[in-house]
């Protein structure tokens, strides 16, 4: 039997996404089924879901018949069964409620860049540029908006950017999410209202971070509070800082880059001092007061030809040059720009540009978008399989090519 696209695109969703993932996390949820002999068990229902993402082109009959028609090859689907309405599809998306997803995502998407730093073979070939600095996993945080369909309810739930004349056509949700650098795999996510700002709701990421990554991230997620929380978790830190921040020479070290502290908003000149003096005296302070921290400033040149450059000033937790270069905690912070091709990925070649979500109740657009990071988690982690059996960079991998056909068995 020749297997079709369809059948071949679900089962390398499946694979990715077992049966027992999906089971466990709806038992988590308590939404398994109600009746014996239900055309639609929660299980169905999810793989139906993701396929929405899946093929994004195709109306809703189109999916539920490809999926229905396809997952009876993977153990799925009682070949006994109905192929299910799209009002029953619906109905059956309603039950299910908004936590099974997050609770499958906890079970399937992690890293996928390997368990261990690849420092030979990044000396040898720089095959791993972007994924590791020596013995850290590079990982980045980001947010970006998602155009939902204009209903009362979405609106009620996710708000609008802007306002008056301003105001966006369609409702937005905002999603923050934490991804692996080297193969643009998201690893974390955090889904809500765009009143919501990103700083705060990176705050539920941090405690995700284990102490073998280095997290990157722009000036905008700097608060003392978001430093001390993803400081904390024992991971390396490399965030731009914010002009504002006032950031004291405490000393000036060898390769030019220099020890400061960030210190807690509105404390006083004279209490600065002092905690400025007893970290100039290498005793310990306080965490909830102040943290040392090592400043890279470097300047980029103006790439149109019109000023003279911006000069970016680094944060990070590692404090010994011995253990990172001012060259290497300056690239690890560029690699952070690889999120911005996941997000392209997202919203421009899954969902091409322009498109609005499906989903009409909040609910279900809560399922829907931690369905497409699902999804998408599939896909970068085929390519990194990929990549690696070919001994080469995932972005060498048409990611494009990839999500339309899905054929790398």
């Amino acid at each position: 039997m020749v297997a079709t696209p369809d059948q071949v695109s679900l089962g390398v969703l499946v694979t990715a996404v077992p049966r027992d993932a999906v089971d466990d996390a709806i038992v988590v949820c308590g939404v398994g089924a109600k009746r014996s002999d239900g055309k639609l068990p929660p299980h169905v229902v999810a793989y139906l879901t993701m396929a929405l993402c899946l093929f994004p082109e195709d109306d809703y009959t189109e999916v539920v018949t490809k999926v229905t028609g396809s997952l009876d090859q993977w153990g799925c689907w009682n070949a006994a069964w109905r192929v299910p309405t799209s009002s029953a599809v619906t109905q059956a998306r309603k039950r299910m409620g908004r936590n099974v997803f997050p609770e499958i995502f906890e079970r399937v998407c992690g890293p996928v860049g390997g368990e261990s730093s690849p420092v030979a073979a990044m000396v040898a070939t720089g095959r791993a540029r972007g994924s590791w600095l020596r013995n850290w996993r590079l990982m980045a945080i980001d947010g970006f908006d998602v155009d939902i369909p204009d209903t009362q309810e979405n609106a009620a739930e996710f708000g609008y950017a802007g306002s008056g004349d301003t105001r966006s056509a369609y409702p937005k949700a905002r999603v923050v999410a934490m991804s692996e650098c080297g193969t643009h795999t998201l690893v974390a996510a955090e889904i809500g209202s765009r009143a919501v700002g990103e700083q705060t709701m990176a705050l539920g990421l941090y405690p995700r971070l284990r102490d073998d990554e280095l997290l990157t991230a722009d000036r905008g997620f700097y608060s003392f509070q978001a430093w001390g929380l993803a400081a904390g978790t024992g991971a390396a830190l490399v965030w731009r800082a914010p002009t504002r921040l006032r950031l004291p020479v405490v000393k000036v070290l060898d390769d030019g880059t220099f020890l400061s502290v960030v210190m807690k908003p509105g404390m006083r000149d004279a209490r600065r001092e002092r905690i400025l003096a007893k970290v100039g005296a290498g005793e310990d302070i306080d965490p909830t007061e102040g943290s040392v921290v090592r400043v890279v400033e470097y300047d980029v040149p103006d790439r149109v030809g019109g000023g003279t450059g911006e000069v970016i000033a680094l944060l990070s937790t590692i404090t010994d040059p011995a253990e990172a270069s001012a060259e290497e905690l300056a690239d690890a912070y560029h690699q952070r720009w690889e999120q911005e091709t996941a997000h392209d990925q997202l919203k421009t070649h899954m969902r091409r540009p322009g498109k609005v979500l499906r989903s009409r109740l909040p609910d279900l657009v809560y399922q829907e978008i931690w369905a497409w990071l699902i999804v998408h988690h599939t896909m970068t982690a085929l390519i990194a399989r990929a990549a690696e059996a070919a001994d080469r960079d995932p972005d060498q991998v048409s990611f494009t090519k990839t999500s339309v056909s899905s054929a790398v068995p």
